[in-house]
């Protein structure tokens, strides 16, 4: 398992020692999920922790319509997990999916939770990490969700062109929370 990139990522926040990277390597395993396969469903237990090596993941919650609400998109090099479920230890109200075929690098939340116990450099990774992608970059979001239109939310993610790419139209409509009419509608505003 090639987990050079897993590594470059997580020093990015924190360097960790050598003994500190064994032990998390010793927990990690590889898996691969196909296109729409979930890596977890709403109302259970998140069991792991998982770092996207290739392809793309989508967090979504199902409204009273059975509609999918998308809530945030990730790429390679990104860490996923329902992180909120795993602090309070309850089900997880989103459903994790594999929008592309996946491969990751998956490490189970118990094993990982004692490992930040025993080690001060893994633990100061996973804090730094929170801050930078729980609070700083969650802040904008929720401000902008509450404040700025569909068309302004629709053009910044039109910024992070190689995400946009990537995402079928169904899946941006929802993660703007409006119907795919709609968003013919702002597209062709735009480019008028």
């Amino acid at each position: 398992m090639n987990n050079s990139e897993f590594l470059k990522e997580i020093n990015t926040y924190y360097p960790l020692s050598e003994k500190t990277t064994a032990a998390l390597m010793d927990i990690c395993s590889e898996e691969h999920f196909q296109k729409n396969e979930l890596l977890l469903e709403s109302g259970n237990m998140a069991r792991y922790y998982y770092f996207i090596k290739s392809g793309l993941i989508g967090y979504y919650m199902t409204d009273e319509a059975g509609s999918s609400i998308y809530k945030i998109f990730f790429e390679e090099n990104s860490f996923v997990a329902s992180t909120a479920a795993i602090i309070k230890n309850v089900p997880s109200d989103f459903s994790i999916i594999a929008l592309e075929d996946c491969s990751v690098i998956k490490y189970p939340v118990k094993t990982y939770r004692e490992l930040l116990e025993q080690y001060h450099d893994l633990a100061l990774f996973h804090i730094r990490y929170l801050e930078k992608n729980w609070v700083v970059k969650k802040e904008p979001l929720e401000v902008s969700l509450k404040f700025e239109t569909a068309k302004q939310r629709y053009l910044l993610l039109l910024e992070n062109k190689s995400l946009y790419n990537r995402l079928k139209q169904h899946h941006i409509a929802s993660y703007l929370g409006i119907t795919p009419t709609q968003l013919s509608r702002i597209k062709k505003e735009i480019n008028r």
